[in-house]
């Protein structure tokens, strides 16, 4: 009879545990699925040493500071108060009555200081789990502390190599943050053990507390000497970094501030063997005191003794911002010229210069895309999901191009269609790229394509795509299973479908049926566990989406938001797309640079490689000189290859990356001032300036053209941006950054005149609103149910004189077909419109007259051919308004051909 309530309890208690490890089954189901399943696919692309890197380290991390938090709880929780007070001393319960009483000498009770100790023991293992959960998040802080390669260049205040501030201080940081944490919680948890037994006033609580206390009077001591490292990043001066108080001022107080408190320490190591509990009190009041009263010292000294005098006081502190921006930008070997822009441009230069303006983009990349839509997106299924400018040899010339990748997007099935089979065993991949000449115009003013179509037809050899299936792109958020029971869809042929089967390497293998069931957790999906479709070899292809695969693998680097694809032999000699994805080394800790973005330094050392087809991801170190890329070569030495081992056919389409464009353009607006009197006074500040887009102002976009840079003879694909004064639209520079060759990655500032007015973009968009013949023809395309659509405005250096061009569409408002009709081009004080690039060079040349154009024969249906002939009338009567003879007769004769065509498209129908 006895036995049974025993036996009773200990089945309760199995189903307790029991109950609990199913809870925490369920919970961590998906987490252990997760991170098992990234495991397999690390694995499937080599990349095990990478995973297991970071996994190790953060186990370490995790556990080791478990194992300290846990043992130093458990020793001021448990074992000091047991063992510097003894039982007898504290206060207890008695178990006959409830009531509390002091016995002197106390009978040895157990009863009610066991249960105490056992729920500081389970307190202090949930303490210490949470706070080595903390550590698993800062592996890349420990790594880079640990592996950091030295920048070889000291701050102008400590003189310690950047790299201490980049690689050591966060880490020192991390620790000394969780440290506090882990004093304070073991401060509360002492406190409230001792307020319990009301023993908070004994000799032996004000010992366990005065050596607490010190240790949280030492950790605050080190924090202020840290912090006088962090003023090299203060936000509270003139600029950005340590100013003249931060140096004279707060710096000297953090050192007062840690001295005092390491005196605080001393003072408390003594009290544990004076045992004054009113000393912890007056240690309190002291720590506060000190903490409230220091600001006040630096801000009399910045009121009193900076302002009236700041610029001679902060004069050094100001060019140590301009030279650590200018460093951590890649600012200080920009390649200064000037450009007197005094140069003329005739007829005869075209030609001469025939490279440079057959290359000159008349698509801008918003109607583009909407355009492709409409033409090359075939079947609802397929989208484009961004346009690119690139450049390839074509027939021995180089040719500017715009392209996309034509992608299967599963969102825009049929409802009814929108099954799991179809929308992860059959539609598993887009097919092709639409491509087109960045100049080039069809009569009815719509893209040549130069690749079009499905199975993909090229116009050029060099552009003959043999494998155009795109599994991996940017639009590919979805897993698809490979090697099933199914054929998948390649491509639609008539009424018809083509069928294939995915070859590649890339996917995890289903296997065994627990494999199997990890996956189905994972993606939330019964069938990838019961369907009869699917067998051991099927595969799961995932993080198909090129940035979130790059991102899986290496989440310590920042990566463009704009791939773009390239047609190019992949390795195993089959003409493909890869993608070509830029990525950044940063930091937010570099001293005396100034943040944007939440960020003060970045290099564009490294560039990855996707295969759409086959997966393959491989990571090329381009700027083995950067030291934060060289620290992550150290710390994962299997996921980098040299950048020379890239393909050469990749290595030429490389672009410099403009997103780092952006952030450098944008910087050096201020930071070409490099004289701290001009900088404080902000005299030459420039601003980047506005252009009007479609229908809207905003600021102008840096874009690619193929041009000849000052002082070179060859021809260079180069990405520009112009400046203009701060509140002024002249143009007084323009920054630009080579692509090509071994100049690539090569800044160059080309400075203009100050003597003479170049006109900025928003200038010369006023002076097309002003002409008068263009002003009418614009209203009178906006009065007819369609709207005028502005394109980027170009600004083109050329024999020092610049072209501005700017393309015109025109598009329904009932559809989303932009056309482009009109190519506006300035030059000098001349402005032309009319519908090719050549006639409108011609007209701005010959002193607004233009020279005969070739006639063509309009072609189309008869509602194209009726549009062109309304076209052609709205013109030659805007031509008329100005009394401008020549353009009434050229457009009177356009229309009389189109009506010509009309009447035959009429007499062929019926």
């Amino acid at each position: 009879m006895t036995k049974t309530p025993q036996r009773a309890r200990k089945i309760q208690l199995w189903i307790s545990i029991g109950l609990m490890l199913l809870i925490v089954l369920c919970i961590t189901s998906s987490t252990f699925a997760t991170f098992y399943t990234d495991f397999l696919w690390f694995k499937s692309l080599d990349y095990t040493s990478v995973f297991t890197t970071r996994l190790f380290t953060s186990l370490a991390l995790i556990l080791s500071a478990m194992l300290v938090a846990l043992l130093f709880l458990l020793l001021n929780w448990s074992f000091v108060p047991h063992w510097i007070a003894p039982k007898e001393y504290f206060t207890v319960k008695t178990a006959f009555n409830g009531r509390t009483r002091t016995p002197n000498p106390a009978p040895p009770t157990t009863y009610s200081t066991r249960p105490l100790r056992l729920f500081f023991t389970i307190a202090a293992i949930f303490v210490a789990i949470v706070i080595g959960l903390t550590f698993g998040g800062v592996w890349r802080a420990y790594l880079l502390a640990t592996n950091g390669v030295p920048f070889n260049i000291a701050d102008p205040i400590f003189h310690r190599d950047v790299g201490f501030y980049i690689f050591t201080l966060p880490w020192w940081e991390a620790l000394l943050i969780r440290a506090k944490v882990l004093v304070a919680l073991t401060f509360i948890g002492v406190l409230a053990r001792y307020a319990i037994f009301g023993q908070i006033k004994s000799r032996a609580a004000t010992l366990h507390m005065s050596a607490l206390g010190a240790l949280w009077m030492v950790l605050i001591g080190l924090g202020w000497l840290l912090n006088r490292y962090g003023l090299l990043k203060s936000a509270t001066g003139v600029v950005f970094g340590a100013g003249y108080t931060d140096i004279n001022a707060r710096m000297p107080l953090y050192v007062i501030q840690a001295v005092l408190f390491f005196a605080a320490a001393v003072v408390l190591v003594l009290n544990a063997f004076i045992r004054k509990w009113k000393l912890l009190l007056f240690i309190g009041v002291f720590w506060l005191a000190v903490s409230a009263l220091g600001p006040g010292y630096p801000a009399a000294i910045q009121q009193f003794t900076v302002e009236p005098n700041e610029f001679m006081l902060e004069k050094p502190y100001i060019e140590y911002n301009i030279r650590y921006t200018r460093y951590a930008y890649g600012l200080d070997n920009i390649k200064e010229q000037n450009y007197p822009a005094t140069g003329t441009f005739t007829e005869q230069d075209l030609e001469t210069n025939r490279d440079i303006i057959s290359n000159i983009r008349l698509w801008d990349y918003r109607p583009l895309l909407r355009t492709y839509g409409q033409l090359q997106e075939i079947r609802l299924y397929y989208s484009f999901n961004d346009i690119d400018v690139d450049r390839y040899i074509i027939n021995g010339q180089p040719r500017q191009v715009m392209l996309a990748a034509r992608e299967l997007n599963v969102d825009e099935l049929a409802d009814q269609a929108k099954t799991w089979i179809n929308q992860h065993l059959i539609f598993t991949h887009g097919y092709g790229v639409a491509m087109n000449y960045t100049n080039e115009v069809t009569r009815d003013g719509l893209p040549d394509l130069v690749v079009r179509d499905i199975p993909p037809v090229s116009e050029a050899p060099e552009l003959h795509i043999e494998r155009p299936q795109i599994y991996f792109g940017e639009l590919t958020k979805n897993y698809v299973v490979v090697n099933a029971k199914e054929d998948e869809f390649d491509y639609p042929q008539g009424d018809n479908n083509v069928y294939t089967r995915y070859t590649g390497p890339d996917g995890v293998a289903l296997g065994s049926f627990l494999r199997r069931a990890l996956l189905a957790t994972r993606f939330g999906s019964t069938q990838l566990l019961l369907s009869p479709a699917l067998n051991r070899n099927s595969r799961i292809l995932f993080h198909r989406d090129i940035l979130e695969r790059a991102q899986t693998i290496a989440p310590m680097l920042w990566f463009d938001e704009d791939p773009y694809p390239v047609i190019v032999r992949t390795a195993n000699g089959v003409t493909g797309t890869v993608w070509l994805l830029d990525a950044y080394t940063w930091t937010d800790h570099f001293p005396y640079s100034e943040p944007v973005g939440g960020i003060n330094y970045m290099r564009n050392s490294i560039k990855v490689a996707i295969d759409a087809y086959t997966g393959v991801t491989t990571f090329y170190l381009i700027d083995p000189h950067d030291p934060i890329a060289a620290t992550y070569a150290r710390i994962f030495p299997d996921l980098f290859q040299p950048g020379e081992a890239m393909p050469q056919a990749l290595r030429e389409h490389w672009r410099y990356p403009e997103t780092l464009f952006l952030y450098q353009s944008r910087l050096y607006a201020t930071y070409h001032m490099r004289d701290p009197q001009v900088f404080y006074n902000r005299e030459d500040l420039w601003d980047i300036p506005q252009e009007l887009v479609e229908t809207t102002q905003q600021a102008m976009e840096p874009y690619y053209v193929i041009m000849r840079v000052p002082g070179s003879d060859k021809t260079e694909f180069v990405l520009i941006r112009p400046y203009v004064p701060k509140q002024k639209q002249n143009m007084v520079a323009w920054l630009y950054a080579d692509s090509d060759g071994d100049d690539y990655g090569e800044l160059g500032i080309v400075k203009l005149s100050k003597e003479r007015l170049i006109y900025g973009p928003l200038q010369i968009e006023a002076r097309v609103d002003q002409d008068p013949i263009i002003s009418q023809q614009l209203s009178l395309w906006n009065q007819r149910g369609s709207r005028v659509l502005r394109g980027n405005l170009l600004v083109i250096p050329v024999k020092d004189t610049f072209l501005y061009v700017e393309p015109l569409y025109l598009e329904a408002e009932s559809g989303q077909l932009p056309e482009l009709k009109r190519i506006i081009v300035a030059y000098g004080d001349r402005v032309a419109m009319t519908p090719t690039l050549e006639e409108s060079l011609m007209q701005v040349l010959n002193g607004g007259m233009a020279a005969p154009s070739t006639p063509t024969t309009p072609s189309g249906d008869l509602e194209t051919l009726a549009a062109q002939a309304w076209e052609h009338y709205q013109a030659a009567q805007a031509c008329l308004a100005v009394g401008d003879w020549t353009c009434y007769g050229r457009e009177q004769a356009a229309l009389e051909e189109a009506l010509r065509a009309m009447v035959g498209e009429t007499e062929q129908k019926e």
